[in-house]
């Protein structure tokens, strides 16, 4: 059974950081393509970023120059590192599993999600 824990949110004040990891397990990590999405209250699941097996990466344009993804492949770990959060920030991050290698932004092409973790910007 594949199972992704998230951790690491929070509370921050704007122009802060915090740093969210993914522990996957039960899944053949190296395989497949890995993403964080984030949904805000009343507005849609949408793309944070995600990244390849193999490092590449897609960033959402508003997270630009401020996250970075990566990934430890042995550990079966997944990192957003956000840097300079903005209130608009705020949302629920979740933690997903490509269903293919391909770095994906549409929510369909995840197959597995984790529980998500609060990540609230105080401006």
């Amino acid at each position: 059974q594949v199972q992704l824990v998230e951790s690491g949110g929070g509370l921050v004040q704007a122009g802060g950081s915090l740093s969210l990891s993914c522990v996957a397990s039960g899944t053949i990590f190296l395989t497949y393509a890995m993403g964080w999405f984030r949904q805000a209250p009343g507005k849609q699941r949408e793309l944070v970023a995600a990244i390849t097996s193999g490092g590449a990466t897609n960033y959402a344009d508003t997270v630009k120059g401020r996250f970075t993804i990566s990934r430890n492949n042995a550990k079966k770990t997944v990192w957003l590192q956000m840097n300079s959060l903005k209130a608009e920030d705020t949302a629920v991050y979740y933690c997903a599993r490509g269903r293919t290698v391909s770095a994906s932004s549409m929510p369909e092409h995840y197959d597995y999600w984790g529980q998500g973790t609060q990540v609230t910007v105080s401006s």
